[in-house]
C-alpha cells in the first residue's frame, strides 16, 4: 500500500533527494568514503557547504551584508542564541503558539522581554492583526509559521524596529523580504533537509553589540568567521540540505513553492469546509498553508477514532492532531505532492459517505 507522509516534522522529503543522499552514504562523491565518515575539513566536502550557502542565497534572494550559518541544536537552541547576541535592553515578542511561548521564556534569561500582542486568549486560532510595536525594542521576535495551530504570518511586518524570524516551518515555502530581518532560523526538518541542521540568516552589522560576553559556540561571530565549520557540522544533514535546495531550484524556486502550497491547500481546505463531518480549527484569514488543522463537527465528535482509523488504513501517515488541538493535521510541506492531498480528500469524502 502506497503512504501519504503528513507528518509535522521530520516531514517528508523529495524522493530523489532521499536516493541521491543515501547513494552519498555509501560513497561520498566517488572518493571510496561513506558520507558519513569523510572528515568535514576534507577539501571536497568545503564544496557542500559553498554550495549550499549559494543556493540559500539565490533561492531567498538574500541581499549583501548577511551570512548564511549551519548550526546544530535545532530552533530550540536559537530561542537562547538570539536574545543572547542580540538582546541589549527590551526585545518584544509576538506570541501566537507554543514554540513563541518557549522563545520568549528563553529571552527572559537576557533581559526584558515584553509580549507585544498575543493569541493565547483564543487558543492560539487567530492571528494578532495591526498591533502596535513600541519604538525602543532591540528587535521584534515572531514565528512565521505556526505548526501546533495551525496558523501562518503570510505577508511581511512592517517593523520599526530590527526584525527576527523563527522560520522553522516555512522557510523555502515562499518568496521572502530579507531585508526586513535582521536574523531568521530554522529547524530545517521541514521544507530544507533532514533533521540535525539549523540554518541562520544573520545581518553582519548587527552582531556583537550585545553587552555581554557570550561562550564562543553561542557567538554567531565564531561561526560567521569559520564559515560554518568551527566544529564538526552535521555533514549528512547539510548535504540532505543541499539536494533539497538544487531540488526546489530545479522545480522553479521558492515562486513554484508558493504556488504549489497554494493549490494543495485550496484542495484540502476546500474539502475541509464542504464536507459535513469536519471544520477548520483556525480564523479562515489566518490558515496555515503548511499545516492544515481539522477536528470533527461536534455533533460528529465520536467518529474521531474511526475516521484516523480509516485514512491511516488508506495510507495516510502523521495525520493525528497535537495534543493542544486535537483532530487532525495534515502538513503539507515542499515535497508533499498534490497526489497525497487528493488522496486524503478522497478518504474524507468517502469517510463522510459512510456516515
Amino acid at each position: 500500500m502506497k503512504k501519504y507522509n503528513f507528518n509535522a516534522g521530520p516531514s517528508m522529503l523529495p524522493r530523489e533527494v532521499i536516493e541521491n543522499t543515501a547513494k552519498q552514504l555509501l560513497d561520498f562523491d566517488g572518493h571510496g568514503l561513506s558520507l558519513m565518515e569523510i572528515s568535514h575539513r576534507a577539501k571536497y566536502f568545503q564544496p557542500v557547504i559553498d554550495e549550499a550557502v549559494a543556493l540559500i542565497k539565490e533561492l531567498l534572494d538574500i541581499p549583501e551584508g548577511y551570512s548564511v550559518i549551519f548550526l546544530g541544536g535545532g530552533a530550540s537552541l536559537q530561542f537562547m542564541q538570539i536574545p543572547a547576541n542580540f538582546l541589549i535592553k527590551k526585545a518584544g515578542y509576538v506570541n501566537t503558539g507554543t514554540w513563541a511561548k518557549k522563545a520568549m521564556k528563553e529571552a527572559k534569561m537576557f533581559g526584558e522581554v515584553v509580549e507585544v500582542a498575543s493569541s493565547a486568549d483564543k487558543n492560539y486560532t487567530y492571528l494578532p492583526h495591526n498591533f502596535e510595536i513600541p519604538s525602543d525594542l532591540d528587535y521584534l521576535h515572531i514565528t512565521t509559521n505556526n505548526t501546533i495551530y495551525g496558523t501562518e504570518i503570510s505577508k511581511e511586518i512592517d517593523a520599526p524596529v530590527p526584525l527576527i524570524g523563527d522560520m522553522s516551518s516555512d522557510i523555502m515555502s515562499r518568496p521572502v523580504d530579507v531585508s526586513k530581518y535582521t536574523a531568521i532560523y530554522a529547524g530545517a526538518q521541514k521544507n530544507m533537509a533532514m533533521a540535525g541542521v539549523t540554518v541562520i540568516i544573520v545581518k553582519d552589522d548587527m552582531l556583537g553589540q550585545a553587552p555581554r560576553e557570550l561562550p564562543t559556540m553561542i557567538d554567531y561571530r565564531t561561526h560567521v568567521d569559520k564559515g560554518s565549520m568551527f566544529n564538526t557540522p552535521p555533514v549528512v544533514p547539510i548535504y540532505s540540505l543541499l539536494e533539497t535546495m538544487r531540488w526546489v531550484k530545479a522545480q522553479g524556486g521558492v515562486t513554484e513553492m508558493d504556488r504549489r502550497a497554494h493549490e494543495r491547500a485550496d484542495i484540502l481546505y476546500g474539502e475541509i469546509d464542504r464536507n459535513k463531518l469536519f471544520r477548520g480549527t483556525v480564523a479562515e484569514e489566518d490558515r496555515s498553508l503548511m499545516n492544515i488543522c481539522f477536528v470533527m463537527n461536534d455533533e460528529y465528535k465520536e467518529l474521531e477514532k474511526d475516521f484516523f482509523d480509516f485514512a491511516t488504513e488508506r495510507g495516510m501517515v502523521g495525520i493525528k492532531g497535537h495534543r493542544s488541538v486535537g483532530g487532525f493535521r495534515a502538513s503539507c510541506y515542499n515535497a508533499q505532492t498534490i497526489e497525497g492531498v487528493n488522496a486524503m480528500v478522497q478518504a474524507m469524502k468517502d469517510f463522510e459517505a459512510q456516515h
